[in-house]
């Protein structure tokens, strides 16, 4: 059973829009993962420093968008399973204001301390 304080399909419309969200910023920012070129006659030593760091942000930010991604895929995969807003680590449920906060925290606060 699935968290009873919730109402399931606003946390699947919301977990759904966020995953929606997620993909079109990996989309507009593919080209900024992409390989720096290093052309030393046109580029100085800072524009290339500067590219290479601005690449490696957002290569950062791109793993930390496919891990929201699996976990909204695991937060809609629990939903289907009727196991939304179980803690993962005792079963109790996880406070309905806390899910609301964050809809794809594991735990409750007490196992998250």
């Amino acid at each position: 059973m699935n968290h009873p304080e919730l109402d399931m399909e606003t946390v699947r419309q919301r977990l759904e829009s966020l995953r929606q969200e997620l993909e079109a910023q990996s989309r507009s920012s593919s080209d900024a993962r992409d390989t720096v070129v290093l052309d030393q006659t046109s580029v100085g030593r800072l524009s290339r420093m500067d590219a290479l760091q601005g690449q490696a942000m957002a290569k950062a930010e791109e793993q930390r968008r496919q891990l929201a991604l699996r976990r909204i895929t695991g937060a809609l995969s629990r939903i289907e399973r009727g196991e939304y807003g179980e803690c993962i680590e005792c079963g109790e449920w996880i406070g309905a204001r806390r899910l609301e906060g964050d809809p794809l925290v594991l735990k409750c606060i007490d196992c998250a301390e």
